[in-house]
């Protein structure tokens, strides 16, 4: 998950905690995606729950080396953060543990992949000029069941339907290596270009459909991603489950299709938008802390 921090994504429940991130390497895996591997002592009380679950980083201003927060007490961080001046406040946004392991030396790393595109964004301009050593701050899990981890199936889920565009994709990937051999899933990916289709590792029985968008924007992008998720056959299924994350428009438009088109039932559409194509992510975060973030309730009108 890469994108705005919303409500959700800003615990103040024990399940979650400050953690240290540092910087260990980086890996380019397309045109568009930059992998940091982050390490740290704290890491070995970091309890990632797995499928899409979300963290919030804390990114220093661009004159800083290391994120540098004048609290991280459970009661007091964010009135502190929010507190400091504009040029010295740590960004913070939220993205998607790709992957938490354990290494043979016993080092715990968490792998967690960027967008980039240039220094149009903090993030982006953050990771790409991330370097080893460097620190950064994160809340994230304590334990393994907690609220940040959106993928949660039915027990009766006998297929599942996924919709990403590049801000999703670690979500989305992540997701399909966890799911179980033989399970029925039809994908839809949408990347800016072609080298960003990534080879994925999905033990499923996954059908997947790369989108590689063209230059349109707003309903030009929404109904090319339309026009591939219309014409495509679905896994035969009594209970399907629907993920889906990215563009606030477009995630929209996708779940009135496979609600009122495809008769999947709304409760079973669960949907994330990660951003919202005229908004930047400051109006975004201002609309969090205002309480005025779209519902992600999955029986929630569309």
């Amino acid at each position: 998950m890469t994108g705005t921090t919303t409500a959700a994504d800003t615990p103040a429940a024990p399940h979650f905690r400050f953690f240290t991130l540092e910087v260990l390497r980086t890996r380019r895996l397309g045109h568009s995606f930059l992998r940091v591997t982050f390490g740290g002592e704290s890491l070995a009380d970091f309890r990632s729950g797995g499928f899409d679950q979300s963290l919030s980083l804390f990114l220093p201003p661009a004159h800083q080396e290391h994120t540098e927060l004048p609290s991280t007490e459970e009661d007091t961080w964010f009135g502190a953060w929010r507190g400091m001046p504009d040029e010295e406040r740590p960004v913070m946004r939220s993205y998607t543990v790709r992957e938490q392991r354990r290494t043979e030396e016993g080092v715990d790393e968490v792998d967690i992949d960027f967008v980039l595109h240039g220094d149009s964004s903090p993030a982006s301009r953050w990771a790409g000029k991330a370097v080893t050593g460097r620190r950064i701050m994160a809340i994230g899990p304590a334990v393994a069941e907690n609220k940040s981890v959106r993928f949660q199936p039915p027990a009766a889920t006998d297929a599942v339907l996924m919709y990403a565009d590049e801000t999703a994709l670690p979500a989305a990937a992540a997701i399909l290596e966890r799911l179980a051999a033989g399970t029925a899933v039809k994908a839809w990916f949408e990347v800016p270009h072609e080298d960003d289709r990534i080879a994925l590792a999905a033990p499923a029985d996954a059908d997947i459909t790369w989108i590689v968008r063209g230059k349109g924007a707003g309903r030009e992008r929404t109904e090319q991603v339309l026009e591939q998720v219309r014409a495509a056959r679905l896994p035969a299924a009594e209970a399907p489950y629907a993920w889906m994350a990215g563009e606030a428009g477009t995630i929209r438009a996708v779940r009135r299709h496979l609600v009122q088109e495809r008769s999947i039932d709304r409760r079973a559409v669960r949907f994330t938008g990660y951003w919202r194509l005229g908004a930047s992510e400051e109006q975004l975060l201002a609309e969090a802390y205002a309480g005025k973030a779209p519902s992600e309730d999955p029986a929630s009108e569309l």
